[in-house]
C-alpha cells in the first residue's frame, strides 16, 4: 500500500508539473524542440518588424538544419533577431548543437563576429517592444574562435537580468565560462541545465564551464522594470530562444529533458 502511495504522489507531482510547463509531463528523456522539417511551434521576432515577420527568410530550414542566414540582407541594419519556441519553461536541462558559418553580414557589429545565444527565463515575444533589440532574459552567449587566440563559449550576458554567483549580485553584462575555444566551422554541444530561480549549469561537450543561480530581472534597465508585478523581481521560468545577430549560424539539434 505505501508503494502504491507513493507511486500516487509521484504521478500527482508529475501533473502538477505538467501543468506549470504547458501540458507536457516531465519524463526522463531527450523531447525535440526542433523537428529538422520546419519552424512548427516556433515564433520569429526581429527588431523593427511585428511579431511573426521573418525578415529576409533570416531564420529557415535547410537540409535538416535551423540555419540562421543574411544572404537576403544588403546590410545588416541592427536587425537583431530571435527565434521563440512557443512554450515556457521553468525546470530542464536543454541541449543545443550549433556551429558558425560563413561571412558576417555587412554592417554586423564587431562584437557580433561569430556570436549568437540561448536565451533562457526570456520575456515573452509579445511582450516585446517593436524596436526592443533583446528579450529581457539570460543569454547562453554562444561564439567561435577568431582562428587564434581564446575565446570561450556558454558564457553569461544579462539583458536587462542580473545574477548571483558565489553569494555576490554579478551585475556585469557579460561574463565569461571556463570553455575552450572552438575555431572553425566545427559543431559545439551545449547543455544548459535549469533549476529555476535556483541553480543553473552550462555544459559544453558534457564539460562543466559555468555555474550560477537567482536570475532576477534589473530594475534599473527600462526594459525589464515593465515586467516587475508587485515587485517581484526573481526569475523561476520562462521563454527560450535563439539569436540571430548577424553571424551565420546553424542549429541541427535543439532538444529539451524535462526536470520535475
Amino acid at each position: 500500500m505505501r508503494k502504491t502511495c507513493n507511486g500516487l504522489v509521484a504521478v500527482l507531482l508529475g501533473l502538477a508539473a505538467a501543468a506549470a510547463l504547458g501540458g507536457e509531463a516531465p519524463k526522463d528523456e531527450w523531447t525535440p524542440l526542433f523537428n529538422g522539417k520546419n519552424l512548427d511551434g516556433w515564433k520569429v521576432k526581429i527588431r523593427g518588424c511585428e511579431l511573426g515577420e521573418n525578415w529576409g527568410d533570416t531564420f529557415r530550414v535547410e537540409d535538416g538544419v535551423l540555419k540562421v542566414a543574411y544572404d537576403h540582407y544588403e546590410k545588416f541594419n541592427d536587425r537583431f533577431g530571435h527565434i521563440f519556441y512557443e512554450k515556457p519553461f521553468s525546470n530542464y536541462i536543454l541541449r543545443v548543437e550549433y556551429r558558425f558559418v560563413g561571412q558576417q553580414s555587412p554592417g554586423g557589429p564587431g562584437w557580433a563576429f561569430r556570436n549568437s545565444g540561448i536565451m533562457i527565463h526570456g520575456q515573452p515575444p509579445e511582450t516585446m517592444g517593436k524596436d526592443q533589440s533583446f528579450p529581457v532574459s539570460i543569454e547562453v552567449q554562444l561564439l567561435g574562435g577568431s582562428g587564434q587566440g581564446r575565446r570561450p563559449t556558454a558564457n553569461v550576458c544579462s539583458p536587462g537580468t542580473h545574477f548571483v554567483q558565489n553569494g555576490k549580485l554579478i551585475t556585469a553584462h557579460c561574463n565569461n565560462s571556463s570553455s575552450k575555444t572552438y575555431h572553425g566551422d566545427q559543431w559545439v554541444t551545449v547543455e544548459v541545465e535549469v533549476h529555476g530561480n535556483k541553480l543553473i549549469r552550462h555544459r559544453v561537450n558534457g564539460e562543466l564551464v559555468f555555474e550560477y543561480e537567482q536570475p532576477q530581472l534589473d530594475e534599473n534597465d527600462p526594459d525589464a522594470r515593465k515586467l516587475i508585478k508587485d515587485g517581484q523581481k526573481m526569475l523561476s521560468g520562462g521563454s527560450i530562444s535563439l539569436q540571430a545577430e548577424s553571424h551565420p549560424c546553424e542549429f541541427r539539434k535543439v532538444e529539451i529533458k524535462l526536470l520535475p
